[in-house]
């Protein structure tokens, strides 16, 4: 219930901070005499910029105003959000031009008024900033270098579309609009401020050492940190957070991983990285001793949320297992006996992370482990292929309804067994799952 009001507040917070700006330029003298369109197409201007605005605040990562959603939903609201600016902000355009086609005149820098050139070229920053986003992977624009040209192109764009609602002077002439909105604009930049200089700033005050660097089956290592100086963050087994390894936090090289330590042990955490891109390359040649940064943890993927609950099914894929690893190992050094189900599924079993680890973790844990295989060995009598519902049916417990899952693989994995425990009857509510590729 708590975290119920929690999120309806946060979200009662936001919608105000969208909607205040454009909603108190209708306070006092409004201009008169443009017609309906003319001022809708106003108003549409002013709202996407208020939500590219507040864009900043939604990637600041305040822990207690993520905490009822998930950072990884937040990250997907940021990016829909980011579409909806672009088709206000077009649509803006496209009104204007249907109310006077003469506005195609001031395309041309030459000879338009600047603050016209500003609102064009943040339109086309605009343009750039979502598809380099969206389609990041497909450009083969590596991660780092993306990261660097998305906060060149967000913070521009915005200051170009700032200074044209500026320069227009329509609607905030009154001189207490004016302030009002200069107040705003205020607010966000110290967000792009404490973003960029303030939270790597408090980051660079708790610094982690690596004390090992061991590797895994499935072309995986795992990388063990120990604080330098402090008594370490606290997380709940489950949760992320963003490692910046051989670099300081003002660099922009953050990259999310798990925790797969347990959350009862902060003077040692771990994290267990596969090697599928440039960075995740590089964890096998960490130093023993190098210096690391870690962010404040986040996620809502985590037993600590149901103690009520009579046990637990985690259904994984692959390195998916790496925060449900967390989990398992709290729940041992928590000496909990509640009735536990993991559905493990690899390739092949040479590749299976945590294979030592999860059957030492049965001595301790009631729990039930099976292991799902693609491409078994000869000799394997266990389950084979996918996770299907059919194996579903078979595994998971009589009184299925009474348990919390937990889901983590890659994203159409973790879709169909969302609808296959939808259609075992599962309640929506007690199906968790970590989205694998958040950004």
């Amino acid at each position: 219930m708590f975290s119920v009001l929690s999120a309806i507040f946060w979200l009662m917070v936001y919608l105000f901070l969208i909607l205040a700006p454009p909603l108190t330029l209708l306070i006092g003298p409004v201009p008169s005499g443009s017609g309906f369109w003319w001022d809708f197409s106003m108003a549409l201007g002013f709202f996407s910029l208020s939500i590219m605005g507040m864009q900043f605040l939604l990637t600041a990562r305040f822990r207690y105003a993520c905490a009822p959603f998930g950072i990884d939903i937040i990250y997907y609201f940021h990016r829909y959000l980011a579409v909806i600016v672009l088709a206000l902000t077009f649509l803006h355009f496209l009104i204007i031009y249907l109310n006077d086609q003469t506005i195609l005149d001031m395309i041309n820098p030459q000879h338009a008024p600047w603050y016209m050139t500003a609102g064009y070229s943040a339109f086309i920053l605009l343009v750039l900033l979502i598809s380099t986003s969206l389609w990041r992977k497909k450009l083969h624009i590596p991660y780092d270098q993306w990261r660097i040209l998305h906060i060149f192109l967000a913070v521009t764009a915005f200051l170009l579309a700032r200074a044209h609602i500026e320069g227009v002077g329509y609607y905030i002439n009154a001189h207490e609009k004016k302030w009002l909105w200069n107040s705003y604009t205020l607010f966000w930049l110290f967000l792009i401020v404490y973003i960029r200089l303030i939270k790597p700033w408090l980051m660079f005050q708790k610094p982690y050492r690596v004390v090992e660097v061991r590797q895994e089956r499935g072309s995986s290592w795992t990388l063990a940190l120990e604080p330098d100086g402090h008594e370490g963050k606290d997380f709940k087994p489950g949760q992320f957070t963003w490692l910046t390894l051989r670099n300081s936090p003002w660099h922009l090289k953050e990259h999310p991983f798990s925790f797969s330590s347990s959350a009862d042990h902060k003077e040692r955490v771990t994290f267990t990285i596969k090697e599928l891109g440039d960075f995740t390359r590089t964890i096998k040649d960490t130093k023993v001793s190098e210096i690391a940064y870690l962010d404040d943890p986040q996620g809502v993927f985590t037993i600590d949320l149901y103690p009520k609950s009579l046990g637990f099914v985690f259904i994984a894929g692959g390195i998916g297992a790496a925060p449900i690893m967390s989990m398992l190992q709290t729940l041992a050094d928590r000496h909990d006996q509640r009735q536990l189900l993991f559905i493990y599924g690899n390739n092949h079993w040479e590749n299976v992370t945590f294979r030592d680890e999860l059957e030492s973790l049965k001595t301790k844990l009631n729990l039930n482990l099976i292991h799902v295989l693609k491409e078994p060995p000869i000799d394997w009598k266990g389950e084979t292929g996918l996770i299907t519902n059919e194996l579903l049916v078979k595994t998971i417990p009589k009184d299925a309804k009474k348990y919390e899952y937990f889901i983590c693989g890659p994203g159409l994995m973790s879709n169909n067994i969302q609808r296959s425990l939808g259609l075992l009857g599962i309640p929506l509510g007690q199906i968790h799952f970590e989205l694998f590729d958040m950004i």
